[in-house]
């Protein structure tokens, strides 16, 4: 099979191991079945399932589970399937090999396809010793999961404070909503740090912009009210509950019968030891969301520690002043 591997043999069809293909190497044999999608040949593709959607833009920052192999060998050289959520990474930043550039700007959300770069789209004719050879084409097996346009954003962020202070207020409306996105994103992979930095950017951006009419004050403050309860949360994941509480604090300025700020403060508040004022938040909570399993779970947990703590008050009283 001319040095074939295990894992080649899987998807190389029969009409590939005849004569005709005996002095082709594995890889020029599979090329065969593939597409070029970079015109002169370097990058080829293969789709095995396909995505929903548009493709991926360029700026975008992606999330993909990817395996990369070498010719002779059922092992990848890198990979990260074994992530449960992989972070998201910026085209052209986090994701330089322009092979894998070129090949996800051709994917959509969800699509799973297989590529072959020749080496001057992966690593040249030197390699990247010790681990790829001189002169390698590399295979890529890649999962697009997601992806984000963060053109619009990474354009916006480039500007000077006065700079971005003309943009016009939709534009700067879009760029919050995609970064709080962003932040959203960061925070399910549990990147709770990013997600902070994200959601503390946003609000400096709406904090700085000049009010100029009633309409634009509810866009902002309905915006500032999804960011102060990101960052609350955010922090509690974080264990800072003191500053976790004040972000909740800052969203009941903006809503003070809102559930979901009302119910952080109260988590925020036990966190704190402060057992009265986390009653309190929960009560208030309860009262807009009656049913809730979350807030009634935990005001539960608190009025149990309420009373143990009243008693354990009284049994001290006692001792201190017996009669």
């Amino acid at each position: 099979m001319n040095g074939d591997t295990a894992r080649l043999r899987q998807f190389l069809t029969p009409r590939d191991d005849g004569w005709r293909c005996s002095m082709m190497s594995p890889y020029q044999r599979l090329a065969r079945q593939m597409q070029d999608i970079s015109g002169d040949g370097g990058v080829l593709k293969k789709l095995l399932k396909d995505g929903t959607g548009q493709m991926v833009p360029r700026n975008a920052s992606v999330s993909v589970l990817f395996s990369g192999f070498l010719e002779y060998s059922d092992q990848p050289f890198t990979t990260n399937v074994n992530m449960r959520k992989p972070r998201m990474m910026k085209l052209g930043e986090d994701i330089t090999l322009l092979g894998l550039q070129i090949a996800l700007l051709t994917m959509k959300q969800g699509e799973f396809s297989r590529f072959l770069f020749h080496p001057k789209y992966a690593y040249g004719e030197l390699g990247c010793p010790p681990v790829i050879p001189p002169s390698a084409t590399l295979l890529f097996e890649v999962h697009l999961l997601e992806f984000l346009d963060s053109a619009e954003i990474d354009e916006f962020f480039d500007l000077s404070q006065g700079e971005q202070q003309n943009v016009p207020f939709s534009k700067m409306l879009k760029v919050i909503d995609v970064q709080r996105l962003f932040g959203n994103k960061l925070f399910k992979n549990k990147n709770y740090e990013d997600a902070k930095y994200r959601y503390k950017q946003a609000v400096t951006v709406l904090l700085d912009h000049k009010i100029s009419c009633e309409l634009e004050q509810h866009k902002v403050d309905r915006r500032k009210l999804l960011l102060f309860l990101n960052l609350s949360v955010t922090y509690l994941r974080l264990i800072c509950p003191t500053k976790a509480l004040r972000y909740g604090k800052m969203a009941l300025t903006i809503d003070a019968r809102n559930a979901k700020a009302l119910f952080r403060c109260g988590q925020a508040s036990l966190d704190l030891g402060d057992i009265e004022s986390a009653k309190n938040f929960l009560i208030m909570a309860q009262t807009e969301k009656p049913f809730d399993p979350d807030i009634n779970a935990l005001l539960k947990n608190v009025v149990s520690c309420h009373r143990e703590y009243a008693e354990k008050e009284k049994e001290m009283c006692v001792r201190m002043f017996p009669k």
